[in-house]
């Protein structure tokens, strides 16, 4: 038994990047959530949560139906770890923003559980044990949440289960706008709108977008990313969640962004830029038309393609 308690910090993360549906994701620097982990002196070997702050009590306490519960739930039996560890989370992130919220509180948990236990485990692992809080949170494993939020950058998720992540370059210069329109999407319900067949034709210039992007990034060519930046499966089913998108994205581009989606399944949108300067025009741009379009006060990120991931940010005595 000990009374060292460890906190991680996880990232937010865009998922799908217009034309990498399910496979392609980077990591914000801020925002993003933190979970606490420490033992508890009990001999069953179980995860429970103590606390949750930000979330305005809409989170289960119940570790089993808890994102960040099950991850680290996950990890403990994946390590045959036999000491009962309580948890507490804070909420960075607003719920059902498309931003990565349940991959973030799953990362960190892992990430805090790990280090807790100076287990070491591997990434792979950290990345599976993350995946069953994902599966709870978004109703399927997909990792192109999860990866980013654990390591960091700009991945390309080969494989979720084992887990077979591709880290990719990012060019110099490259930056992030994010825009958190006043809205709500629940994954699923952006899921169910997606239906189980595509149209050839689409997936064949998504498929011809994905390689176009990731050689873009391979040799920082700006311009073929930004001809790269679309999606012809998942946004147009999705367009409808949320108002004013085709006004949104035109005014992004405008404004000088490479190009402009929907992150994850939305409503947060993101656009890609070549450098600081003409990212604040395209935040200044797209705040000002998601304010047109569905009103409210947006929250709006500028962040570079952040190379961490999840990461231990304090272990003291409690």
């Amino acid at each position: 038994m000990t009374d060292r308690v460890v906190t991680a910090f996880a990232p937010a993360t865009v998922s799908n990047v217009a034309c990498g549906f399910d496979v392609l994701g980077f990591a914000l620097e801020a925002p993003g959530d933190e979970v606490s982990a420490w033992f508890t002196g009990g001999s069953d070997p179980q995860v429970r949560i103590d606390d949750i702050a930000g979330d305005d009590g809409r989170l289960p306490r119940e570790a089993a139906r808890n994102t960040a519960g099950v991850a680290a739930q996950a990890l403990l039996t994946a390590l045959g770890e036999r000491r009962a560890i309580a948890i507490s989370i804070r909420k960075g992130l607003p719920l059902s923003s498309g931003l990565g919220g349940s991959a973030a509180s799953a990362a960190a948990a892992v990430k805090a559980v790990d280090e807790l236990l100076d287990a070491h485990a591997s990434v792979e692992t950290l990345i599976a044990c993350a995946l069953e809080g994902e599966r709870l949170g978004a109703g399927s494993a997909h990792a192109d949440n999860i990866a980013p939020a654990i390591c960091g950058g700009f991945v390309l998720v080969r494989r979720a289960s084992p887990p077979d992540i591709v880290r990719l370059p990012v060019p110099a210069g490259l930056t992030a706008v994010v825009v958190h329109p006043d809205l709500e999407i629940e994954t699923a319900q952006a899921r169910a709108l997606l239906g189980d067949t595509v149209r050839l034709a689409d997936a064949i210039r998504q498929w011809a977008n994905l390689g176009a992007l990731v050689h873009g990034l391979h040799r920082a060519d700006f311009a073929l990313i930004s001809r790269a930046l679309e999606d012809t499966i998942a946004e147009p089913r999705r367009a409808s969640l949320v108002p004013g998108l085709t006004a949104i994205k035109r005014a992004a581009v405008d404004a000088g962004a490479l190009g402009c989606s929907l992150s994850g399944s939305g409503p947060s949108l993101f656009a890609l830029c070549g450098d600081v300067k003409t990212a604040a025009a395209v935040a200044a741009a797209m705040t000002n038309a998601v304010r047109a379009e569905i009103g409210g006060d947006p929250q709006t990120y500028i962040s570079p393609i952040a190379p961490q991931g999840a990461r231990i940010v304090s272990a003291c005595a409690s």
